[in-house]
């Protein structure tokens, strides 16, 4: 059986060896909780990877968002090269969910664009889980939303061999039964084509497809081959296609969920019609019947995962299916930043309710719909075996609860915490903008956190215009342009960034030197004692690294910050003066898209005056669309930017350059321009 095999060009350092040590032996005694309490910069990811290489247990490690996720994964994927590093987050690129306001009479119908590549690697999480044991999955707290069962999900797969007795009929109906779709011209993930004897399958969890050949009633050959150039992989003797969807059911299973179905919506239209209520019975009616007529020929239909508990047969109130299910029973759970990610745990159930009630009182959704939800924090407690809990500054429930904190303190590069001072608010903005001169003159980085948004922006707009190279930073900048922004600032495109409550957690900028803490005095969840410690440690990773706290008062989160931060200073600096070590700034590589950019465009031009038929500029655009997908699945977001940004030229210089091409010769090419979202509102 695989074992993990940790590998990395450097030694566990600091305080890095006894955190290892001590977490690892909490794990042995049977400790269900405990917390890893690491500055900023002491390596609490690498302590964690070394503690899973020590304990050789599966692991799941739950992010508070993507961003973060992605960030974690990467690394693991460098620690564990070997084994099975997988990503499971909200494959929803946009998400309206279906809503029902009553005061306004408004339906609000539930519209998603789904990413492609988040789907499979989602699949291939749950696989990897239900196959393997040497498995890391880094997911975000929605894995405590329901998904398909894991008992359906596995006996539902198809297990053939080479050699072996097995209808090509049956092959076929079996791949539908699992929601693969039949497509002999375009063939992609969770697609089948059929020629002749031989059937080519990509399964929705992987990039390569398997080609099943058949002699008669029998397993001939099986081979793995690239779905793009056709070209074969080598030979395999078992081929193992778990179901295109975690929504799969049994057909004798399906009949009965839809029995279950008609039996409750009988219940609930009799009920309100009793009170009166015809048009809520009439709408009920009308779309279940219809959702069961889907589910009776299609085996699904839009919106099923509200019939979960009928279709995995569980009772009223029981909790759903979700990634924990698929877990093995010994797994351990690694909460990072729990003092934001537990509060988010807590917080799922009730929000998802309260947005369902309406939905179920006014005849859009059965009762059973309220069943597909997250788990409650209660459920989710259960369902953990052992938990460490990661962060430099433990919530309430981590401290309550924990069995052992094991604080690294000391990082391995020698690195002391920033130094921290109070400032009056009188005349800020004046002495904030000769703090940031004195930094420009010395190539550094500045952080300014505000309170708000339109603060951020008339501060950007300020400092603009006394000539300082700014940028602001906000939940209205998206995750790619915030990966750009955040490169931007560390290549000294500009100098300054302004934002609000981006500035936290899981941001690794060793340019940067000085942060500015504006209306650091006014007590709030923004400026309280675990945000405050969190935005100091983003200067952490600076020898020079400097805070300011602009305030007219020292409130208690400001002082019991400051006491801390000097508490690890000081430990630090003895730590390094008893062992001769000197601190250095961090040298981290920034992944320069400038060059590549303009690589990219020459390579345009140049293939344009080439004069490429169609076929081959739209065999170009696969190859990059590969590329960028490949990219994005090994988390490369930066690279996945630069190819997509290449594919976007291209189709935009091919149009121009063969103006008057017809538009059917420009959709053969590929060259098509892609159409807008189109957000829909239905009233009902």
């Amino acid at each position: 059986m695989p074992r993990f095999a940790f590998t990395a060009a450097f030694q566990p350092a600091g305080g890095q060896p006894e955190a290892i040590s001590r977490l690892a032996a909490g794990l042995g005694e049977g400790r269900k909780h405990q917390v890893l309490m690491g500055v900023t910069g002491s390596g609490k990811t690498m302590v964690v990877a070394q503690m899973i290489q020590e304990i050789q247990r599966p692991t799941l490690v739950m992010s508070p968002n993507k961003t973060l996720a992605a960030q974690l994964c990467s690394e693991f994927r460098q620690f564990f090269p070997t084994n099975a590093v997988e990503y499971f987050v909200s494959y929803y690129d946009y998400y309206q969910p279906e809503a029902y306001i009553p005061r306004s009479d408004t339906y609000i119908e539930k519209d998603s664009s789904k990413n492609d590549e988040i789907d499979r690697l989602r699949q291939s999480a749950t696989r990897a889980l239900l196959t393997r044991r040497d498995v890391i999955v880094v997911a975000s707290v929605s894995c405590i939303y329901g998904v398909g069962s894991p008992e359906d999900y596995l006996g539902e797969s198809i297990e053939i061999h080479a050699g072996e007795g097995f209808r090509r009929d049956i092959f076929l109906r079996k791949l539908t039964n699992l929601q693969y779709q039949r497509n002999d011209v375009d063939f992609g993930r969770a697609r089948f084509r059929v020629r002749g004897d031989t059937v080519d399958v990509q399964p929705s969890y992987d990039q390569i497809a398997t080609r099943v050949q058949f002699n008669g009633d029998e397993v001939e050959r099986i081979v793995q081959l690239d779905p793009l150039t056709g070209e074969i992989i080598g030979d395999v003797e078992t081929f193992q296609v778990f179901p295109a969807t975690h929504y799969v059911t049994p057909r004798e299973k399906l009949l009965r969920a839809i029995e279950a179905i008609q039996v409750e919506l009988d219940e609930r239209v009799a009920w309100f019609e009793s009170q009166g209520k015809l048009l809520e019975a009439q709408r009920l009616r009308q779309r279940t019947q219809f959702d069961m007529e889907m589910m009776r020929e299609t085996g699904s239909c839009a919106g099923i995962e509200n019939y979960s508990r009928h279709l995995t047969g569980r009772r009223a109130g029981q909790e759903p299916y979700t990634l924990m299910d698929f877990l093995p029973a010994d797994t351990l759970v690694v909460v990072d930043e729990s003092h934001v990610a537990v509060p988010q745990i807590g917080g799922m159930y009730g929000g998802d309710r309260s947005r369902k009630i309406p939905l179920v009182d006014y005849g859009f959704r059965l009762p059973s719909a309220l069943d597909n939800r997250p788990l409650t924090f209660a459920e989710w407690e259960r369902k953990v075996e052992q938990v460490v809990y990661v962060t430099a500054t433990p919530g309430p429930y981590e401290e309550q609860k924990s069995q052992q904190t094991v604080e690294v303190v000391i990082r391995p590069t020698g690195l002391v915490d920033p130094t921290v001072e109070v400032r009056p608010t009188r005349g800020q903005i004046d002495d904030l903008l000769t703090e940031l001169n004195k930094r420009v003159e010395k190539k550094q980085r500045t952080l300014v956190t505000v309170l708000t948004k339109k603060m951020a922006e008339d501060l950007t707009d300020y400092l603009r215009e006394m000539g300082v190279k700014v940028q602001y930073l906000h939940s209205e900048v998206d995750t790619l342009e915030r990966v750009e922004i955040l490169r931007d600032l560390r290549l000294g495109t500009f100098d300054v960034l302004v934002g609000i409550n981006l500035l936290r957690e899981g941001l690794d900028l060793p340019e940067v030197a000085f942060i500015a803490i504006l209306d650091a005095d006014k007590e709030s969840y923004l400026r309280d004692y675990r945000s405050l410690i969190q935005t100091i440690g983003r200067a952490a990773r600076n020898v020079e690294g400097h805070v300011i706290l602009y305030g007219d008062t020292v409130t208690g989160s400001m002082q019991k910050a400051i006491e801390e931060t000097n508490r690890r200073r000081a430990l630090q600096t003895a730590y390094n003066e008893e062992h001769g070590i000197t601190p250095a700034t961090i040298v981290k590589a920034v992944y320069n898209l400038e060059r590549h950019q303009a690589q990219a465009v020459e390579d345009t031009i140049a293939t344009i005056a080439s004069g490429l038929p169609p076929d081959e500029i739209q065999r170009l655009v696969k190859d990059l669309e590969r590329q960028m997908k490949k990219a994005a699945r090994d988390l490369q977001f930066e690279r996945a930017a630069e190819l997509r940004d290449r594919l976007v030229a291209l189709r935009r210089d091919a149009l121009e350059y063969r103006e008057g091409l017809p538009p059917a010769a420009a959709a053969e090419a590929g060259l098509a321009r892609p159409r807008g979202r189109v957000r829909r509102r239905v009233h009902a």
